[in-house]
């Protein structure tokens, strides 16, 4: 169901913050050091198993493993969408992306009428900004904004920290843009060895060393997190500092971003606050990123608006219990609508889910669609089934599509999907085989429909209420060419 309500002042960490606030001036000073600084550390295209705290051996995450062992790790967060923009859009405004117009979009717009928590951080005394990538890939210029909706931009952290002006607080996002990393073949050999291909992928060389240049990106964004840790640890503020450090989307490779699968939108997450959160924890909640907004804000004693769909986390972060902490948190909703720009007409593959513990349900509202984009028209940048960005991996499948051991998982990438999807992830933990048309599942199917349903209609979802969708109608701020390719292969 929906959850829309206002947080006041009045909560615990608020109200220590008002009686502050309402002190002689002298005392303001004292009021503002009081509210934590915040710093938010997001990736691009990672996903959840892919940090050392979640025990892969093929990686080195120290900075993430930090904030995990000196606070709380969680195992069931996920992202709102399985695309970069309305991730960002959804973080920012804690709203589920069918509320937010072209918000919704990759390459779209975030209308200015959406407030965006960083904004509200700055009225109340923050000292806010930005490094590498904040909300986008997009345009803010049409929604009526002047910037970022994640703030100004920086260079790097000093350069954001010398811009501070004395006893402010700080709210810094630190994202980073993907690059090749400055070393993908230091321990090559024996990285290919531990790499664990997931089964809906060949296991071969090419794809194993695909894997590890991704993770050398994963180390290379780790990197400049830990340099921000020993800032805080030299500066002597980390223990005033509330850190979040997790991605806004899954890892790019085929079936993955940006589909509702969890390799498109399970993410890992830390969360480190010294002598507020507890360290050592593992909480086995549903978050859903769009709850990291309100968290923000209440902690620093600031109102959360009213439309903020999301949900704080300071209720489980300041509780000592580990696991399921809250019974409420049982599930999450994810969302997508137009990716890239990549079928006739640039039309997207809209679609929601439902994740328990136990199932994951998906509808599908254009199943006539292709998934992937298109296997006749090419982007310009990613090619034939652009909604999977161009990898050596994607083209290793696409050379071997007629391949006995290819073909099945080239179809779980690229094929048509049914209007209804649903996973037993007790017996089907990587989501491969569709049990949605298993009579034996009717019941499960229809409860797990029924309670999506009921959600997205609270939340004013026009796919829900029958109205007619417009986001496959908003502009698209990026390349629009396709070109016909008359050698191009569609799956049989």
């Amino acid at each position: 169901m929906s959850h829309v309500f206002c947080i006041s002042t009045s909560t615990i960490m608020g109200l220590a913050v008002a009686v502050l606030t309402t002190t002689a001036s002298g005392d303001v000073a004292a009021a503002e050091t009081s509210q934590p600084n915040i710093l938010f550390c997001l990736a691009d295209n990672h996903s959840w198993l892919h940090v050392g705290a979640m025990g892969n051996r093929a990686i080195k995450t120290p900075a993430f493993d930090r904030v995990a062992r000196e606070g709380a790790l969680f195992t069931h967060a996920f992202a709102c969408a399985a695309s970069c923009t309305p991730s960002r859009s959804g973080i920012l405004t804690g709203q589920d992306i069918w509320r937010l117009e072209q918000g919704a979009n990759l390459f779209g717009t975030l209308p200015a009428k959406f407030t965006v928590y960083p904004d509200l951080l700055k009225e109340a005394g923050y000292h806010i900004g930005y490094a590498g990538k904040g909300w986008g890939p997009g345009r803010f210029e049409p929604g009526g904004r002047t910037r970022n909706p994640a703030g100004p931009k920086y260079v790097d952290f000093k350069s954001y920290l010398d811009a501070r002006s004395p006893g402010k607080p700080f709210y810094f996002w630190m994202g980073i843009l993907r690059r090749p990393p400055a070393d993908v073949d230091s321990g090559e050999k024996d990285r290919l060895k531990r790499v664990e291909v997931p089964p809906f992928l060949p296991d071969n060389d090419v794809v194993r060393r695909h894997f590890v240049e991704y993770f050398a990106k994963i180390e290379v964004y780790d990197q400049m997190v830990q340099s921000i840790l020993d800032t805080l640890d030299e500066t002597g503020e980390l223990d005033n500092t509330l850190i979040v450090y997790t991605c806004d989307n899954g890892m790019d490779f085929p079936r993955c971003y940006p589909n509702l699968y969890d390799t498109g939108t399970h993410e890992y997450l830390a969360i480190h606050w010294a002598n507020k959160v507890k360290p050592g924890r593992t909480v086995d909640d549903f978050v859903n990123l769009i709850d990291l907004g309100p968290t923000f804000l209440e902690a620093a004693g600031v109102d959360v608006p009213a439309p903020m769909t999301g949900r704080s986390l300071l209720p489980i972060l300041l509780s000592d219990k580990s696991g399921r902490v809250d019974p409420n948190r049982d599930h999450v909703i994810t969302a997508r609508e137009r990716h890239d720009w990549c079928r006739e007409n640039g039309v997207g593959y809209p679609s929601r889910a439902i994740r328990t513990y136990d199932y994951l349900y998906i509808r599908n509202y254009e199943p006539d669609r292709w998934p992937a984009g298109s296997p006749v028209l090419s982007n310009e940048s990613e090619g034939l089934y652009s909604d999977c960005d161009r990898s050596t991996t994607k083209d290793y499948m696409m050379a071997h599509h007629s391949d006995p051991d290819v073909r099945p998982l080239y179809r779980l990438a690229f094929a048509k999907r049914p209007a209804e999807e649903l996973y037993d992830l007790s017996r089907d933990p990587h989501q491969m085989k569709n049990v949605a048309s298993d009579a034996s599942y009717h019941v499960i199917k229809s409860q797990l429909a029924s309670r999506l349903e009921e959600h997205l209609k609270l939340g004013g979802d026009p796919r829900a209420l029958g109205r007619k969708a417009p986001w496959d109608a908003y502009p698209y701020y990026g390349r629009t060419k396709l070109t016909f390719d008359p050698d191009a292969f569609v799956p049989q």
